[in-house]
């Protein structure tokens, strides 16, 4: 059997780039940046005042209560027209530019008025009191963001902040996915007939995809019909940058996937060491890489997450590939195979010593309410066997778990 780490090395090392083109802000949500983006101009471009207040020359506040003379409004927006001299104040919005002369705000809070044109100020002000200076956020000429950043929400903003409209980005793969047996029935039929099940692997694997930021083409589920499955998956290399298969890799009579697959492509069955998820299939149909993942939806599920989503965020040319990784104490003894890298489904609880995991269900390959409740995997490497209760284990997040209750934090 492979190790699973040569396993990824040597699927990673097949990974290609995608080209890379210009696109639309609006578009690039979960597309990954293909060169630095460099701000043309500072962020703020201007001084401006951070909340809604007085702008004054700091000398003229230096002690209170002092009467000046209000010469402006100021809205966010807008230019001053008058320069702040002694004596004089323009009253001025969060946002607004600070105006020649003045170099502190005086927040309102800190004012009142008695007669018109005129405020009193309450408390002194120092030189730069709520004033935002230019390049604050940002200098000009700075890297905001590096080539293989993957573009969350908060990084589009900064994006917009520096103007960058239609940064350059590596394209979005489109990724052909089916299931395959004639066991298997999509969840919208309107009954199970004997001896079916739901395909519950291709809504998962489309789950994941999506959150992945990919464009997903459905192939459906495929029944144990080797001439079908030959034009199905003809048709997804032509028209994907990747394609998931689900079931017929293991060593069964009806695994016809692999048979397929064999007379199509270069493509390789392996035997990994990690549980679950042992028999995989890596290789390609013509330039398309293609991914044989087990029948069992666990299995499917972690063989996604340690070699396709990684191979796919390779090809979205990310510089990060794999999940956050930290550690945990484990509350409940485990016992696993000493030969294999063990995914464990565990979930996440909260007490008066902070956080701990815990199993969160059955860990056979097939039990899909335990990783359905599960926060992440505890990751127990070869040679490790059983873990105690109290030991320290490595966690392998898929989801960020919410906290429901305060209780939950802090105990009882």
């Amino acid at each position: 059997m492979r190790s699973l780490v040569d396993a990824q090395r040597e699927v990673l090392a097949a990974m290609t780039k995608l080209p890379a083109a210009s696109a639309p802000l609006g578009e690039c949500l979960g597309l990954v940046l293909a060169d630095d983006v460099v701000a043309p101009h500072a962020v703020p471009p201007f001084a401006n005042s951070g909340m809604d207040g007085f702008a004054v020359r700091a000398v003229d506040v230096s002690s209170v209560p002092v009467t000046l003379t209000v010469v402006e409004d100021l809205p966010a927006g807008s230019v001053a027209r008058s320069v702040v001299a002694a004596g004089t104040a323009i009253k001025i919005m969060t946002g607004a530019p600070m105006p020649q002369g003045a170099d502190a705000v005086v927040i309102v809070e800190d004012s009142e008025s008695r007669e018109a044109g005129k405020v009193t100020l309450l408390t002194p002000a120092n030189s730069g009191d709520h004033v935002r200076r230019a390049g604050g956020d940002v200098e000009c000429g700075a890297t905001v963001l590096t080539a293989g950043t993957r573009i969350n929400p908060m990084h589009l903003g900064l994006l917009a902040s520096v103007g960058a409209g239609e940064p350059l980005v590596v394209a979005r793969p489109t990724v052909a996915v089916l299931s395959t047996g004639d066991e298997l029935v999509s969840v919208e039929a309107p009954a199970l007939r004997p001896g079916a099940i739901h395909d519950s692997n291709r809504p998962m694997l489309i789950g994941l995809l999506t959150e992945l930021g990919v464009e997903v083409l459905d192939l459906g589920i495929v029944p144990d019909d080797a001439r079908l499955l030959r034009s199905v998956l003809g048709e997804a290399a032509s028209n994907a940058d990747a394609v998931l298969t689900s079931g017929g890799v293991s060593m069964g009579e009806y695994d016809l996937v692999k048979q397929v697959l064999t007379e199509l492509g270069r493509v390789d069955f392996w035997k990994v060491a990690m549980q679950p998820a042992k028999p995989f299939a890596f290789g390609f149909l013509g330039d398309t890489p293609l991914f044989g993942l087990p029948g069992n939806p666990v299995s499917v599920m972690v063989a996604f997450e340690q070699f396709v989503r990684p191979a796919l965020l390779a090809r979205m040319g990310a510089a990060r590939l794999f999940r956050r990784r930290s550690v945990a104490v484990l509350n409940t003894s485990i016992t696993t195979n000493p030969a294999k890298t063990v995914f464990v489904r565990v979930r996440v609880e909260y007490g008066p010593k902070g956080m701990t995991v815990a199993p969160s269900g059955g860990q056979g390959s097939n039990v899909l309410s335990a990783l359905a409740a599960a926060d992440a995997f505890a990751v127990v490497p070869v040679g490790a066997g059983e873990v105690a209760a109290g030991a320290t284990v490595e966690l392998e997040w898929f989801r960020s778990p919410e906290v429901r209750t305060r209780e939950e934090v802090l105990g009882g």
